[in-house]
């Protein structure tokens, strides 16, 4: 088993004391990256919530007795000490409380050698508390906490500061302020110099009429500056010389002495003066000092890093990241800093240049589309053999991510585009797929009307290079389907041929000319064009699907399948109907057997059989993905589990979560295996040709090949497995013994004539949540019993005999 595709930009990064690593948090681990290479080299596992903070212990740190050692804290309530060399954990401290921010004041502190006896080690902490108590409002959840590391427990009674909700804790680089940020306020503390457990210096508050949202301390004089949701910076020098003076040498540092004269400080705010700089349009979510504090540098939602001089409040840029930028971090090493990227990226910066060396790419984060596009929107496809799954991304382009190696490989940028955080979504990426063999990509973009006027729908057809194994753009498509939407593309398993399906009432074929050869050679310039035009009955198109050998194509007019011989363009039968429109159309079981997925007020999975054209079984579920194995007449489904087996307080391995996978035989409606899983509106699953090797597995042919199946949550975090293997009940799976009570639609036997018998076996469980099955061969025992309680055989013959007969719909043209 294997997992993936977490965060790695939910809390600030660290670097390693030579700055050759960077420690990042990553869901319930700390992964551990080459900053030469981008890829990771070791983790730390132990937690069991995410990990919010990483402290890696300076080399010139009293405290620090080992070259490689960080702490860190999780909301599992838990602070760790580790030697992430090894790596290897040293000491744990449990607090009992979900902690959500620390800082370290004394590990950043310059050592005295005279110091005789190391004093303890305290950790401030921005914690939630979740204990109810009556004389404390429920509003007031955050608290500031103090933390003796050394003994191993909190300061009791001693809550520095609460808050509504939890709050991000900052600290000077020496050690001797850490300050909060509460809606309009600036909470500002001063370390103690010798500290201990109950020592605390007075604190001071820095007004400001709009609510801010980030802070940071200069390296060495009493400087402060605070960002907003305006996208304003604010700077105030000379803070706390009234409350925090301990000797001359700080009152000599002031900068002004009359209380007159300190312009921009609001009401009786310490501090000598506040000055205000404005270059950004949306909120600041990045503010930090150099190392000398010549320089500050901003950032947030425009994707762009600004450099501020501080003594002149000139500024240059580093322009076009891509992402709205979420931190910044400095290094040990002062050539070196990174960037933390909204879009689930980390740049390592080369300094002072500020050019970018390197990119740690974990997989993009989902993005919210307007509402008319939210059914439309196929978030990911999978290839099958390489194990990569290519995702739209936000701005406007394709990411293909390994899911065995569990990083970022390449893009394809769909539609050219700056990032621009001002401006409305004008495009949309509805659709992406992949050729079995992942050798060809089909995209399907569309352009928003304006005001009901000028709306484009776009078909783009890419071919993957044999050197540099990247996709490149073949052929451009306007309006393949007049102004019709796309609802699905589908390759050809074999042949360079691909079907696009619209709602406009119309399938199209599609042919790429390196078929077609002249006195032998290949055409120089690939493209593509229309093969053949194929309808029925006016109706939507809204599926379309290949058989394994391409022999037969599926395409769904809304509540019916029909079936073309796609050689001669022929429709050859029709099969259905159901009572809502099919969205999913997926041969399985060597096309022996079609998989169905109707959505709606009506929802229904249905299998049909191919050989005999007709229903061989169905529920009424809600499937929000299909995949079909290639080599085994499997299937796995992801369904959306019922609003009251979400809540089922007596079934509690269904608690949180809101989905199920389930596995199939084609032939058999009795699930193979099922697991319950999270985040499933919007997720996916898919079949991916993979070595149990490269899941830990010890078996015996432990290089065989085989077929696995991963699970993508709406967020994006995956969990690869072998779905006939024993795996079960680990990281936010778990595997159940059978499943809630669908109701199945087909009915066998006895049933089909007279109705369901009553239930006579009063030993079964009845928790059990397997649907029952009816037997292989129920004739054999549906006349056994007393003769007077059977219907007369006039009766029964003609109903059994029709029972027993297909049954056509005459199609008339």
């Amino acid at each position: 088993m294997k997992t993936g595709g977490k965060s790695y930009v939910s809390s600030p990064p660290a670097f390693s004391n030579d700055g050759k690593r960077l420690l990042v948090c990553t869901g319930n681990t700390v992964s551990i990256f080459s900053t030469s290479t981008g890829l990771q080299i070791a983790s730390l596992e132990g937690h069991t919530a995410p990990v919010t903070s990483v402290i890696v212990v300076p080399a010139s740190s009293p405290a620090s007795k080992i070259l490689c050692c960080c702490w860190t804290a999780s909301l599992d309530g838990s602070i760790r000490h580790w030697d992430f060399s090894v790596p290897d954990l040293m000491k744990k401290v449990d607090i009992k409380m979900p902690i959500f921010s620390m800082v370290i004041p004394s590990l950043l502190v310059q050592p005295v050698e005279n110091d005789e006896k190391p004093s303890d080690l305290f950790a401030y902490l921005s914690v939630e508390d979740t204990i109810e108590q009556e004389n404390r409002p429920k509003a007031s959840r955050g608290q500031i906490r103090k933390c003796n590391l050394t003994a191993s427990r909190l300061i009791g009674g001693l809550i520095l500061k609460e808050t509504p909700t939890p709050e991000f804790v900052a600290v000077s680089s020496v050690g001797k302020f850490i300050g909060i940020r509460n809606k309009r306020k600036l909470h500002i503390w001063m370390v103690p110099e010798k500290d201990s457990g109950r020592s605390v210096s007075k604190k001071i508050a820095l007004h400001h009429t709009k609510n801010l949202t980030v802070l940071a301390f200069h390296p060495s004089k009493r400087i402060v500056a605070a960002g907003d949701v305006t996208g304003r910076i604010l700077v105030w020098r000379g803070f706390g010389y009234q409350t925090f003076s301990v000797s001359d040498e700080l009152v000599s540092g002031r900068l002004v002495d009359k209380e007159e004269e300190r312009p921009g400080v609001r009401g009786n705010d310490d501090a000598d003066s506040c000055s205000t700089w404005h270059w950004h349009s949306a909120e600041v979510n990045v503010l930090f000092f150099s190392s000398d504090g010549a320089y500050l540098y901003s950032g947030g939602k425009e994707g762009v890093l600004v450099v501020w001089q501080l003594d002149t409040g000139k500024k240059k840029f580093l322009p076009r990241i891509g992402s709205p930028l979420l931190y910044y971090t400095d290094s040990p090493d002062p050539t070196l800093s990174s960037i933390s990227c909204a879009d689930n990226q980390i740049h390592i910066l080369k300094m002072p240049s500020m050019e970018i060396l390197n990119s740690i790419s974990g997989i993009k984060l989902p993005h919210s589309l307007p509402g008319i596009y939210e059914g439309l929107y196929s978030g990911f496809a999978f290839d099958y053999s390489s194990g990569l799954v290519a995702l739209c991304t936000e701005n406007y382009g394709i990411q293909f991510y390994s899911l065995f190696n569990d990083r970022g490989i390449y893009e394809v940028q769909v539609c050219e585009r700056n990032h621009q955080p001002a401006d409305e979504i004008t495009v949309v990426v509805t659709f992406v797929a992949l050729s079995q063999d992942g050798s060809m990509m089909s995209t399907v973009e569309a352009k928003l009307p304006e005001e009901g006027i000028g709306g484009l729908v776009c078909l783009k057809f890419w071919a993957l290079g044999s050197e540099n194994k990247k996709f490149s753009l073949s052929t451009v498509i306007y309006e393949p389907h007049r102004d019709a939407g796309i609802s699905a593309v589908a390759f050809h398993p074999t042949r360079n041929v691909a079907v696009s399906s619209s709602y406009g009432g119309d399938f199209k074929l599609w042919v790429c000319n390196d078929e077609i050869q002249e006195k032998g050679l290949m055409l120089q310039n690939s493209g593509w064009a229309c093969l053949a035009v194929g309808a029925y009955k006016k109706k939507p198109m809204t599926a379309a699907a290949f058989s394994c050998d391409g022999s037969v194509l599926a395409v769904a007019a809304e509540t019916v399948i029909t079936l073309w011989d796609p050689n001669k363009n022929v429709l050859v039968a029709v099969i259905g109907e159901t009572l809502t429109p099919i969205v999913t159309l997926s041969f399985a079981g060597n096309s022996e057997y079609l998989v169905s997925v109707s959505r709606g007020s009506k929802p229904q999975l249905s299998i049909w059989s191919m050989s005999k054209l007709s229903l061989s079984w169905s529920y009424k579920l809600h499937i929000e993905a299909v995949a079909c194995a290639v080599n085994l007449s499997s299937f796995a489904v992801l369904a959306l589990l019922p609003e009251s087996s979400i809540c089922m307080e007596s079934e509690p391995s269904f608690q949180g979560r809101d989905g199920i996978i389930l596995v199939f035989n084609a032939m058999d409606p009795v699930p193979v295996s099922t697991w319950s899983v999270k985040k499933a509106k919007g997720g996916g699953v898919a079949f991916l040709q993979g070595y149990t090797s490269s899941l830990k597995q010890n078996n015996s042919d432990g290089n065989a090949q085989q077929e696995l199946l991963v699970y993508i949550n709406s967020d994006r975090e995956y969990i690869l497995f072998d779905p006939y293997g024993n795996e079960a009940n680990e990281l936010g799976m778990s595997q159940q013994d059978g499943l809630v009570e669908f109701e199945e639609t087909e009915k066998f036997g006895y049933a089909s004539i007279y109705g369901e018998l009553p239930k006579l076996n009063l030993t079964r469980n009845q928790t059990s949540l397997v649907p029952s099955v009816p037997s292989e061969r129920p004739w054999e025992s549906i006349f056994s019993g007393s003769s007077h309680n059977l219907p007369p055989l006039t009766k029964v013959c003609s109903a059994f005999l029709e029972s027993l007969m297909e049954k056509r719909t005459a199609v008339v043209e």
